[in-house]
């Protein structure tokens, strides 16, 4: 009788490699199911962001409205002077903060820290949440004070506010989206939820915090796609 902690034997060639994928032997021993499920759902969402920065490149290059420049649309007047992309550089600066205190929350939940794991999670959430605030205030200016729309631009090119409502507010729903998702996770830490394997959502086996990193993994892909629509909307 084999034990848990020996390999099974396989056999040679060919062969081997079917059924050593077919019955998960290798590919994904010890991987539980929340964790692939959650590099499943990532790498749809990779396609839908690259669709839409794709198709945002391909309306830029064709359109032959001059298109607004960004260092002047998102500037800021202060103490009387206009600065360029002062709220975006502002922005990216605390949302790529937040991938640091969630790197460290999972640290520290994989050493069953749950004081340091509850507190970063929500140091990340407040982050995310700031972020989220900044991008309704930079929203708010564009359609109080500059009349941009969704479906025209006193600027110039009305693909402009379609492509740019689109590609930023579909960014911030994830972002919302996690931070709520952070603060159950916050919780669930606290009370021990994770230590004890309470039955209910966002949960998992007993003692084990791999939620934690599941969740890192959906906040680190959110902090990566703002950075190329930071490259591709706002510095071209």
């Amino acid at each position: 009788m084999t034990s848990s902690a020996e390999s099974l034997p396989l056999p040679e060639g060919l062969q081997g490699i079917v059924s050593d994928w077919s019955s998960d032997q290798r590919a994904f021993k010890n991987v539980p199911w929340g964790k692939a499920m959650m590099w499943i759902f990532l790498l749809s969402d990779t396609f839908i962001f690259s669709c839409f920065l794709i198709s945002y490149m391909a309306v830029r290059m064709s359109t032959t409205e001059p298109w607004p420049n960004p260092s002047e649309v998102f500037a800021l007047t202060l103490w009387g002077k206009k600065i360029p992309l002062i709220l975006i550089a502002i922005m990216t600066f605390v949302l790529i903060s937040s991938s640091g205190t969630m790197a460290m929350a999972v640290k520290f939940g994989y050493e069953k820290n749950k004081k340091m794991t509850f507190v970063l999670l929500l140091i990340t959430a407040a982050l995310g949440a700031t972020f989220v605030g900044m991008q309704a205030f930079e929203w708010t200016k564009l359609i109080v004070e500059e009349g941009v729309r969704p479906w025209g631009n006193p600027m110039g090119a009305a693909q402009f506010g379609s492509t740019f409502f689109m590609i930023t507010g579909f960014h911030g729903t994830h972002v919302s989206i996690g931070v709520i998702f952070l603060i159950i996770v916050a919780i669930k830490v606290l009370r021990g939820d994770l230590d004890r394997e309470r039955p209910g959502f966002l949960t998992g086996r007993k003692g084990n915090y791999e939620i934690v990193e599941t969740m890192g993994l959906y906040w680190h892909f959110v902090d990566l796609v703002w950075v190329f629509i930071f490259a591709f909307f706002y510095l071209w």
